[in-house]
């Protein structure tokens, strides 16, 4: 299966690393934001740089919906799947308007509530992974992991 891996920076990003023994049985490609150490850490695996930021930033969303196309078109994934946070919003959407499945795991830090990006792009998620019971209770798309 081909898995296009999307997460920003930080937390998000090394939630996404943590899951390595999923992803590494499948061919990959990423797209999160440069930095130091995404650079270091993603030295050897096929990688396309996003435009952030991303939060409430309009010509970013707009950047990264254009860079969702071009990657999906060139890529053909056969799964979407992302931590966050933005710049997953236009790659999970366009994704499953174009027939490919999708899947966001929303962060441990979220108990009691969906995040923003999660929130948006629920209606087009086939997955929604949480880390906590409250959350598997509250949204019938959700399904528990331990990350």
């Amino acid at each position: 299966m081909k898995i296009l891996l999307i997460s920003s920076t930080g937390g998000h990003f090394n939630a996404l690393q943590k899951l390595h023994s999923f992803w590494r049985k499948h061919e990959c490609c990423w797209v999160t934001f440069k930095t130091n150490s995404t650079e270091l850490l993603l030295d050897g695996e096929k990688v396309y740089w996003a435009y952030g930021p991303t939060n409430r930033n309009i010509p970013n969303l707009l950047r990264n919906l254009y860079l969702a196309y071009k990657i999906i078109q060139e890529e053909k994934p056969q799964l979407v799947m992302s931590t966050g946070a933005g710049v997953a919003v236009p790659f999970i959407i366009l994704a499953k308007f174009l027939g490919i499945k999708t899947a966001f795991i929303e962060s441990f830090t979220r108990v009691q509530e969906l995040s923003l990006s999660a929130r948006l792009v629920l209606p087009f998620l086939d997955k929604l992974y949480v880390q906590w019971e409250e959350l598997e209770a509250k949204y019938s798309k959700a399904h528990l992991i331990r990350i």
